[in-house]
């Protein structure tokens, strides 16, 4: 009997990547020459929505772009994954929002967002309902005005959909929308900005910060440690999760495949431990190819390419 594919809806950004390779980051005042320039499809929500369809989900995308070629070129992309894009709306006054991605020879990106039309992003209470009915899983990050992510998550909560928030860029939250996340995923910086806690070194600080958040209403927490791995907290307690050690090229949509595969696998009914494990074998897939939704592996790569370490409790 085939599986039905979960239903997964992400409301957020859709960026024109400007992606530069560099040798190196300049200093301050300093000019360094570059190595290529190219032009990719990504913005947070988008690449969360193509990790989501490559790992089987039916998504469909929530969002807004601008009347340029940029727009049309993003929406084109996200249907060549089968994502439904009827939900993306053309702001006629704004422009498509744009990244500048400045990616060293390390693989370490520093990375500059115009929002764009990103920031216009308004649906109404009718049309949420009606873009999340049957759905799963709704996917947000702050990519989007704030008033939108709160409205959204009350719609879904209702519907008895549930809510997977990736906190960044990192901003205070209001107080009306912690108990309304089931799944929290952030990496150290949004962890330490949220807790005051840094745990980029050790699993064990992780687990502290996932303990924090779950206070605040969270049901499910995941910190992710770059090369390290990640963090898994729930009512079980909390797992290390290490990642496997390879080359590294880009981490740009890293943590957005990492999101999409565990939300996938959560879905399905899988443990979050399972889910975990499964987010560390595509994100670490995903950092060895260069660019943002190119890098994104489909589900057979990641379940047939690559084994992670054992994870471990703490």
């Amino acid at each position: 009997m085939t599986e039905t594919p979960p239903k997964v809806v992400c409301l957020g950004s859709l960026n024109m990547d400007l992606v530069i390779a560099v040798p190196r980051a300049p200093a301050e005042g300093e000019t360094v020459q570059g190595d290529s320039i190219r032009y990719v499809p990504g913005g947070k929500g988008a690449n969360q929505a193509v990790s989501c369809a490559r790992q089987g989900a039916n998504v469909s995308m929530l969002g807004r772009v601008g009347p340029d070629h940029h727009g049309q070129v993003l929406c084109e992309a996200l249907q060549q994954d089968g994502i439904a894009v009827h939900g993306v709306l053309v702001d006629p006054e704004v422009a498509t929002g744009v990244a500048m991605v400045m990616v060293e020879a390390s693989g370490l990106n520093r990375i500059v967002v115009i929002a764009g039309a990103n920031g216009q992003v308004c649906l109404d209470e009718t049309q949420l309902a009606q873009a999340l009915r049957d759905a799963q899983f709704l996917i947000m990050q702050f990519e989007v005005p704030m008033p939108q992510v709160i409205q959204a998550a009350r719609v879904a909560r209702s519907l008895g959909c549930q809510v997977v928030l990736n906190p960044s860029p990192a901003q205070t939250l209001p107080e009306e929308l912690w108990p309304l996340v089931d799944v929290m995923i952030v990496n150290e910086t949004e962890a330490h900005f949220l807790t005051g806690l840094s745990p980029d070194t050790d699993p064990k600080v992780a687990a502290e910060v996932g303990r924090q958040l779950r206070s605040k209403g969270v049901s499910q927490a995941v910190v992710t440690l770059g090369a390290l791995g990640a963090v898994a907290t729930d009512a079980g307690g909390s797992t290390y999760h290490p990642a496997p050690k390879v080359k590294v090229v880009d981490t740009t949509a890293a943590g957005d495949t990492f999101l999409g595969a565990v939300t996938v696998a959560l879905a399905k009914q899988h443990s979050l431990a399972a889910s975990v494990d499964l987010g560390i074998k595509a994100s670490t897939l995903c950092v060895q190819t260069m660019g943002a939704q190119p890098s994104i592996p489909t589900l057979a790569q990641t379940q047939q390419n690559l084994s992670v370490p054992p994870w471990m409790s703490l």
